[in-house]
């Protein structure tokens, strides 16, 4: 037993490490670091870069890769984004730092190769050593991760209670309004805790990796553990969360005493321990303060004054006033940009043929996919990061009824879609009383435990080859899937167009816009909230269906939840609440990747996902997205045309813009319309 105690120790050792930095981070910024597991696997990638490739001893690699590099990546990562984060909405924060996720690991390959990696050395010296303590064994690894742990804890409280440097963090952690009035300039300290969390980030990676494997998703999965941590201390206690840290690795280790080795049931109780305590603790905070909202948990007054509250109200105001004006019927010259946009995607079938047809296709099931984000994220105002998991729903479904049940293909895709949207519905339920963080982390944890406990099951998974699923004979062409995928995506998106329109889209914008407002005048935000997470997640189930066609397989792991996470940096790249973004995002996402295989060296494979990365950091400047930004661009144009064409005619000039430039209400909403 005490061996296991050991190994518990270690491996809570690494989670509180984990935790630490995501903490001192939130606390400090109001930045929930989603990318703190990309961080962990950069830094853990130089090292092994250094250790291994280059053939450097353990603790020169782990200074240069750790001590060095770690701070240097926060303070650069703060200089460029972070600094700029603290008072942008939630939806801006966690999709900046999903940005941040996706763009690190494809930049670890450019830089230190891409090859897959196996096993990865820890900080001991090869091979292992191994010490007998009151008769368990304990290796070096181990021992060294309880020592870190310490350090940090002894170290970081001493700092904090004892220096002046410890005093102005603490002070900026209760009030950073009041403390920069008391001439403290947070910019420093800021940028001195993003150089510490990413160090420790670093240091978390380089021990894990022996352990959970030098992978993007294996460091996404321990940056999932330390959420569990962070959600049971509120996101705000240290020491809360370095002992949940180290009681959860404790149990992971002990409890496998008791459990069938080599078992699937081990595997499934083993990875399902974060999501456990992850409800258990907001079970208990929802009973005793009957909601969860961290807004409550940072700052002070006068912080609380000027945050901006939901979401960032200049969006809101915006999306709400557009909704408003597209709820009027008939035609304006505005909606012809989507309807051009439109058109040529539809001419592309004819002009392209074979390998990029197919991509053709995969794009547009990918366009129908992003659609549920559009519903959920940009209508509803949920950070849900778990569409690729009602996705996978879709897809496997459609395999399991159209192949072990002998339905219509497209039967199958429908009622697999229907399957999938109870689903959605019950993890609405479950966060509607939840603030925007803890859905992203309740949603991002469900994914996760997805990917292991469903997908990886054989009936699904086929070693590794998927369930294989048969088009309809008249689908058989690529180029006649492309259309029925493209038709399929104009019927949801004439669907979604006509709820924006109808009342039930004022009062979705209402609540989008103020859920407190919303209540005052009788709206139900459960009601409307339910009623996007049944749509998007029908939606994201139909294009999962839609995709196993394109593909003829079902491939469980094509839909994991960090690769889900890649769909929503893209769509938000292109503008999160327009639906032409949604077709524009779809077929980059595919034909962009295929672009730079064919015509590029093979090194520059990882480049497009970088690409989608940085444009999803690219949010913190323009929030709605390029098409937004495209929109406002022709909207300035028709302006100008249309005072020069007054001025010409004598008529005088049109309705005068508010101050700053502004352009009139009417005409901005209109706006909002070239946008979907």
């Amino acid at each position: 037993m005490l061996g296991y105690i050991f190994a518990g120790i270690a491996l809570g050792s690494i989670y509180a490490i984990a935790a630490s930095g995501l903490v001192i981070t939130y606390i400090s910024s109001g930045v929930l670091n989603f990318a703190f597991g990309s961080m962990a696997y950069f830094l853990a990638r130089f090292y092994y870069f250094l250790n291994t490739q280059e053939h450097w001893g353990a603790v020169p690699s782990v200074i240069v890769a750790v001590g060095l590099a770690g701070p240097g990546l926060g303070a650069f990562l703060y200089l460029v984004l972070f600094r700029y984060l603290r008072m942008a909405s939630s939806l801006i924060k966690i999709v900046s730092t999903i940005g941040v996720s996706v763009a690190l690991p494809p930049a670890a390959s450019l830089f230190f190769g891409g090859q897959t990696i196996t096993t990865a050395p820890g900080l001991s010296p090869t091979p292992e050593r191994v010490y007998t303590i009151f008769g368990a064994v304990a290796s070096l690894d181990e021992i060294i991760a309880f020592a870190c742990v310490l350090a940090v804890v002894i170290i970081g409280t001493l700092v904090l209670r004892l220096t002046g440097v410890g005093l102005r963090v603490r002070a900026m952690v209760d009030t950073p309004a009041l403390t920069s009035l008391s001439g403290v300039n947070p910019s420093v300290i800021s940028v001195g805790v993003w150089m510490v969390s990413t160090t420790l980030a670093g240091l978390a990676g380089v021990l894990a990796a022996p352990s959970t494997g030098l992978t993007p998703d294996g460091m996404t999965a321990l940056m999932a553990s330390a959420f569990a941590a962070l959600v049971a201390a509120r996101l705000r206690s240290l020491p809360a969360a370095v002992g949940v840290a180290m009681g959860m690795g404790i149990l992971t280790d002990v409890i496998q005493k008791y459990l069938p080795v080599n078992s699937s049931l081990t595997n499934a109780i083993l990875t399902s321990i974060p999501f456990f305590v992850i409800a258990a603790f907001l079970i208990i905070y929802l009973a005793f303060s009957r909601q969860v909202n961290e807004a409550a948990s940072t700052g002070g007054a006068l912080d609380h004054a000027i945050r901006p509250q939901g979401g960032s109200a200049a969006m809101a105001k915006s999306s709400a006033s557009a909704a408003v004006v597209a709820a009027r019927s008939g035609w304006s010259p505005y909606m012809l940009g989507p309807v051009v946009i439109i058109a040529i995607v539809a001419l592309l079938p004819i002009l392209l043929s074979g390998y990029w047809l197919t991509l053709l296709g995969t794009g547009l099931a990918f366009a129908v996919i992003f659609l549920s984000f559009t519903m959920v994220v940009g209508e509803g105002g949920m950070i849900w990061l778990c569409q690729a998991s009602f996705a996978a729903i879709g897809a496997i479904g459609t395999a399991q009824l159209a192949t072990s049940h002998g339905m219509n293909p497209l039967a199958a895709v429908l009622i697999a879609a229907l399957i999938a949207t109870p689903a959605g519905v019950v993890i609405g339920l479950l966060t509607i009383r939840l603030g925007n963080l803890y859905v992203a982390l309740v949603t991002l944890t469900f994914g996760l435990l997805a990917d292991t406990l469903i997908f990886t099951r054989n009936i699904f998974y086929q070693q590794g080859l998927g369930v294989p699923v048969t088009r309809p004979a008249f689908l058989v062409s690529d180029r006649n899937f492309a259309y029925f995928a493209l038709a399929v995506f104009i019927v949801i998106s004439l669907i979604v167009v006509n709820l924006r329109r109808s009342t039930t889209g004022l009062a979705l914008a209402a609540v989008r816009y103020s859920e407190p407002g919303a209540r005052t005048i009788g709206l139900s935000v459960l009601s409307m909230k339910l009623l996007v997470a049944a749509i998007a997640t029908f939606v994201a189930a139909l294009g999962g269906g839609l995709l196993a066609l394109n593909l003829q397989s079902a491939v469980p792991t094509s839909y994991s939840t960090f690769t889900g996470l890649i769909w929503l940096a893209v769509l938000v790249t292109v503008g999160v609440r327009s639906i032409t973004a949604a077709v524009l995002a779809g077929v980059a996402f595919t034909l962009l990747p295929g672009v730079f295989q064919t015509y590029l060296p093979a090194a520059w494979g990882n480049v497009p996902t970088l690409l989608f990365g940085l444009g999803a950091v690219l949010v913190a400047i323009n929030p709605d997205g390029q098409v937004a930004v495209n929109a406002r661009q022709f909207q300035s144009l028709i302006v100008r045309l249309a005072e020069r064409r007054n001025r010409r005619s004598g008529t005088g000039p049109p309705d005068p813009a508010p101050a700053g430039g502004t352009p009139p209400p009417g005409l901005a909403g209109l706006v909002g319309k070239a946008t979907r």
